[in-house]
């Protein structure tokens, strides 16, 4: 954090779950306003899972990326455009090749405003018709936030040659670089 950042009583947080969280950490470490992003695990129901323990479905966690804002800087309507535009919210507990409850759409509020927003936003995206099934994703309270093995974290900054880099993460980086082009860190 340069001497610039906000303070942590100026920041905000909320918890996303969209698919692999390799992508949900890629795309939000772009956004101007955004402080940090940590890869982990929430809602389920084992004290500190292995990412392991996640894989294999049987703990109740999503894959998510916990997501440190200014709000002064990127509102929460603006972090819910880039959620919503980034994934597919209408397939249950499946994001392309991934499949299973870990990588379900889900939006974990750390206040009422967030859940407000998210699910004005959701009831908005349904009526108006913007994706061709209806939307799955979950607006939960936040709940234990499991940080993910070290490995997990900046892992396309650190791992951009891999495969699955290459193939999933890059092309999705690549799409949303061009449509929010005006919200990214310079």
């Amino acid at each position: 954090m340069d001497q610039t950042s906000p303070t942590p009583q100026q920041t905000d947080t909320i918890t996303l779950g969209a698919g692999c969280f390799w992508c949900v950490e890629a795309v939000f470490q772009e956004l101007k306003g955004v402080v940090s992003v940590t890869s982990g695990y929430m809602g389920g129901h084992v004290k500190n899972p292995s990412y392991k323990e996640v894989c294999n479905g049987t703990t109740g966690h999503a894959e998510v990326a916990q997501v440190v804002y200014d709000p002064k800087v990127i509102t929460v309507d603006e972090i819910l455009e880039v959620f919503w535009q980034t994934h597919d919210p209408t397939t249950l507990n499946r994001q392309g090749a991934d499949v299973g409850t870990q990588y379900r759409s889900a939006i974990f509020f750390h206040n009422e405003m967030q859940r407000s927003r998210a699910q004005f936003y959701k009831e908005k995206l349904d009526k108006s018709g913007a994706f061709r099934a209806p939307i799955v994703t979950e607006i939960t309270p936040s709940s234990a936030f499991y940080v993910a093995e070290n490995y997990h974290q900046d892992y396309y900054a650190q791992n951009g040659e891999q495969g699955y880099c290459q193939m999933v993460i890059r092309p999705k980086l690549e799409k949303f670089r061009k449509v929010f082009a005006d919200k990214l860190r310079k």
